[in-house]
């Protein structure tokens, strides 16, 4: 046996590397605060930011050409309408599904009760949300500050434009269809190397969230947290293995046992986008075309949000309302409802929630200042909403792949959860039939 083959054969698995940068981060974020060394807290702090700093350098042009290519990819595909239609209606009813899950957890655990905050323990956030900017800002007024300023829903909306023109074009547009295509692999490329860091960066994320936070914060707002936490896991390990048992007649251990090197980033890295190319790359894994998952998943990883844009302003704007005493009418829990189904695009797919909980708060007429009242406890809260995200962006391909008969039920009945390797170009005959 070559030596290569010795080294290859005692990796450790990319799961066994996050589990241990967890492990670690506790360890050292509560060594940091219960000894008060300074030193150690601002070197987490540094670890993280620069890795979160990494995937954010990506976002912009990964998102556009993502995008871009993802829409031209649909004329390869027979029936791209219908199955566009398609993925955007299971988005939706996930996202309803999700959003009727943490507003009855609201409404039965009374989150805001018993916590010892005040209104005066809120503020005002210096950017709130609301239907007027969130219409008008979709359009951008040129076309570079949408990149300097890393607003995602004008880049989408610039991407889109671009794709359905060069559709428009056929023929003629195929330069720039390629330069796009060769500009989004390198684009993974470079992310992949930025991925392969995430056992590090998880070690400066979870020791600076223990550090800079505690145990005491997590426990004013224990049941706040647990409502969060409770409300994902319902939807991804209740709601998804469900809709894969009942709608798709797939088993929902094999989707997990695919999905979870995504989730599992996801988790640790808060970034629905800078997850996206192993997202894409596990959902392919479980079957779904390339041609067809390079449109969904980066749709989803802008506009799917059951976690950040379903649960969390449910349950927050209930936390919200109670803490202000407020009483919230059933039109107010239809409003909710409302803007998590039509808004969730507001969220872009970055870390944090926070425009889609303002645009929550303003559509409903809650204080602004309930923001602030969220916002310390936002990055432990972050890390389970983007692993449901994700979850969610992987899950809908697969149920419309399977409903379509598209999907390559070998392949998914083989899926596991390998070690973290960089993505393989599929075969180039692996294209969808018509259902």
């Amino acid at each position: 046996m070559s030596v290569s083959s010795n080294t290859k054969s005692f990796r450790v698995p990319f799961w066994a590397q996050i589990i241990a940068g967890l492990v670690l981060g506790v360890l050292l974020g509560w060594l940091a605060r219960s000894q008060d060394v300074s030193w150690l807290v601002t070197t987490l702090e540094k670890i993280g930011s620069i890795f979160i700093g990494l995937l954010k350098l990506a976002v912009a042009p990964l998102v556009f050409f993502a995008i871009l290519v993802s829409i031209t990819n649909l004329r390869k595909v027979t029936n791209a309408a219908r199955l566009a239609t398609r993925t955007l209606l299971w988005f939706m009813i996930t996202s309803l599904i999700a959003v009727a899950i943490g507003i009855v957890i609201g409404l039965v655990t009374n989150p805001g009760s018993g916590t010892g905050l005040t209104p005066k323990d809120g503020a005002k956030p210096e950017h709130t949300g609301s239907w007027i900017d969130f219409l008008t800002g979709i359009v951008p007024t040129d076309v570079i500050t949408p990149f300097t300023e890393l607003n995602v829903l004008q880049i989408v909306f610039m991407a889109a434009v671009a794709g359905i023109a060069a559709l428009q074009l056929g023929d003629k547009a195929q330069p720039i269809l390629t330069l796009s295509e060769s500009v989004l692999e390198l684009l993974q490329k470079a992310l992949w190397w930025v991925i392969r860091l995430a056992p590090l960066g998880t070690v400066g994320l979870i020791g600076n969230a223990i550090a800079t936070y505690g145990w005491d914060l997590i426990g004013k707002y224990a049941t706040f947290t647990a409502d969060i936490y409770v409300g994902c896991a319902l939807v991804m390990f209740v709601v998804y293995p469900a809709l894969l048992a009942g709608v798709a007649k797939l088993s929902p251990i094999q989707f997990f046992k695919g999905a979870w090197p995504a989730i599992q980033l996801a988790f640790v890295s808060r970034s629905s986008v800078g997850t996206m190319p192993l997202t894409q790359k596990v959902t392919e894994r479980l079957g779904v075309p390339k041609e067809y998952a390079s449109f969904a998943v980066p749709f989803g990883a802008t506009t799917k949000m059951d976690g950040c844009a379903a649960i969390y302003p449910a349950i927050a704007a209930i936390f919200v309302a109670q803490i202000f005493d407020i009483q919230l009418s059933v039109g107010d829990y239809l409003l909710i409802a409302f803007v998590s189904v039509v808004g969730s695009a507001a969220t872009a797919g970055l870390t944090g929630a926070t425009v889609m909980l303002t645009l929550t708060l303003s559509t409903l007429g809650l204080p602004m200042e309930g923001v602030g009242l969220l916002l310390a406890i936002d990055p432990i809260l972050d890390m389970m909403r983007t692993a449901t995200n994700v979850a969610g962006q992987a899950l809908v391909p697969v149920l419309v792949s399977a409903r379509e008969n598209l999907l390559d039920r070998t392949a998914y009945d083989k899926a596991h959860s390998s070690p973290l390797d960089e993505p393989e170009p599929a075969p180039a005959d692996r294209v969808p039939a018509a259902a």
